[in-house]
């Protein structure tokens, strides 16, 4: 299932919508903290990049694992495949960033909705699910970059 996309590597195109919304859905949440009185016109961007960012990320991840399954199975070794599992690290770690930072971005969207059907939450409720959005999103952000840097390393730094 995350082999192949019209037959190129599936991991090739997918990485490029992670590039594309994570750090988006790190922008609107940071975003979303720091101008409550433009929240109104974020919520929804926010939400939908909540559920889209981790999605993209799980699927980066999968295709990846194929990929490398594939590039091993063709008999790839030595510090290629060194450089390869080095990459696989930072995706796994960003996944593992994006997942909690959608949750917590969901969890400040209804903790701020205001909506009749949320109970009344402690006051510390938006502060800390706040803290937590502003530093998972640096996080992800960082993660990005250094998953993005080495896997062009991995893939254009050996030929030039």
């Amino acid at each position: 299932m995350f082999e192949e996309i019209l037959g190129l590597p599936a991991h090739v195109l997918v990485v490029h919508a992670v590039v594309m919304f994570v750090p988006l859905l790190a922008l609107v949440a940071v975003a979303y903290v720091g101008l409550p009185r433009r929240r109104h016109r974020l919520d929804w961007a926010l939400g939908l990049l909540a559920v889209a960012a981790p999605l993209t990320a799980f699927v980066a991840v999968q295709s990846g694992e194929a990929f490398t399954d594939a590039l091993v199975a063709r008999g790839f070794q030595g510090p290629i495949l060194d450089q390869i599992f080095e990459h696989s690290r930072y995706g796994d770690i960003l996944f593992r960033i994006v997942g909690p930072l959608g949750i917590a971005a969901i969890l400040l969207l209804v903790a701020t909705s205001g909506h009749p059907r949320v109970p009344r939450l402690p006051a510390l409720v938006t502060p800390v699910l706040s803290v937590a959005v502003v530093a998972l999103s640096i996080a992800a952000v960082v993660y990005v970059y250094l998953t993005g840097h080495s896997g062009a390393e991995t893939v254009w730094g050996t030929t030039l």
